[in-house]
């Protein structure tokens, strides 16, 4: 089914416009009628409605594959457009895979047939679709996807090449449709799966283009020109400034091993992932076979995903960053709690001589 004709006129609208008009010009950045297509980014609040939370734990990882034979995987994806908080006292209309930003970990074997089963429920304003980079196909799957409000749509595909991949809505105009929160990674694993690790986790880092500047609260909406100049407001790791600090840090302890499965939503600004503190033993963002060793900071660029490696010797918080570093500022960072047994052969510090201390 194509979508409304009304929709695609203002879709068309939306991209004309923004396009046509400088960034820097008084009228990119000043408040006008919205498009039929952009009223709905810009939602009224309900006084009293309770905190709507779209951040996702990263510790909300599906098990391990340990399998070696081939089987068919089914997956169930549901459009939410939801308005939640971006920052505490921000809110912003997010649309989203199951209510969470990123959406689920996907989790496949080489050789897998997967179904996905892609829903948008009727109450729902836009039409939307999934693009995955695992897919060998026209649109990683967009085309065969699209599903206005109320339509359910299933794509099969065969998982052909091992690594971690960033999956996305892909639905006129995408960028629009990734910057208000539909991204997520799937991972095709070798055949036996991944060799073993103690814990494992799930982040991914995006930037949000708001109406209203950083630190500004209460509600706010998309801002087209401030996307098209590629100037974010807020930059977060799993949709919210505080999800991997106040809200979910994550845990370990010392002489475990680590798995993170890191991506970049996007849509335009890439990240130079690093964790203070601590060396990856292996980074691959492709095949596990082609691994770096002893990697500090690693970029993956926008609508791309790598796996992680390292394990954790010395206890303490680390700070996960981008290492374009400002970006902390707005919104950009997250812990890892270390728990464990000192380490003074590996890690101490010593008073200087009079210091008093």
């Amino acid at each position: 089914m194509a979508p409304p004709r009304w929709l695609v006129i203002g879709w068309l609208l939306l991209v004309t416009t923004a396009c046509a008009v400088p960034s820097s010009s008084p009228a990119a950045s000043s408040a006008s009628t919205p498009t039929p297509a952009e009223a709905h980014m810009r939602p009224t609040p309900t006084p009293g409605e309770p905190k709507v939370l779209v951040a996702r734990d990263p510790a909300d990882v599906p098990p391990p594959i340990r399998r070696t034979e081939p089987t068919t995987v089914e997956v169930t994806l549901t459009v939410r457009e939801v308005v939640a908080e971006l920052a505490p006292g921000v809110a912003f209309p997010f649309w989203t895979f199951n209510g969470t930003v990123p959406g689920p970990l996907i989790r496949v074997m080489e050789g897998d047939t997967v179904v996905i089963h892609l829903t948008n429920p009727p109450e729902n304003h836009v039409s939307h679709n999934i693009d995955l980079h695992a897919v060998t196909g026209p649109g990683g799957g967009a085309t065969v996807t699209t599903v206005a409000p109320g339509e359910s749509r299933t794509l099969t595909f065969k998982a052909l090449k091992t690594g971690a991949y960033i999956y996305h809505c892909a639905y006129p105009p995408a960028p629009l449709h990734i910057a208000m929160g539909m991204y997520g990674i799937i991972v095709v694993e070798p055949k036996g799966g991944l060799p073993p690790a103690d814990r494992e986790f799930y982040v991914v880092q995006g930037e949000w283009y708001t109406s209203d500047a950083f630190g500004q609260g209460g509600l706010q909406s998309f801002d087209s020109a401030k996307a098209q100049a590629e100037r974010p407001e807020y930059f977060t790791f799993n949709g919210h400034t505080q999800a991997l600090t106040e809200l979910y840090p994550m845990k370990a302890r010392t002489g475990e091993r680590i798995r993170l499965f890191f991506g970049v939503g996007g849509p335009n600004v890439g990240s130079n992932f690093h964790i203070i503190g601590e060396i990856f033993d292996r980074v691959y963002a492709g095949a596990p076979e082609t691994f770096v060793a002893n990697e500090e900071t690693f970029l993956v660029p926008p609508g791309s995903a790598a796996i992680f490696e390292f394990t954790a010797e010395v206890p303490g918080r680390y700070v996960l960053v981008d290492h374009a570093l400002w970006r902390m500022l707005r919104g950009l960072a997250g812990y890892l709690e270390v728990e464990g047994p000192e380490r003074p052969d590996l890690f101490q510090g010593t008073p200087s001589v009079g210091s008093g201390h």
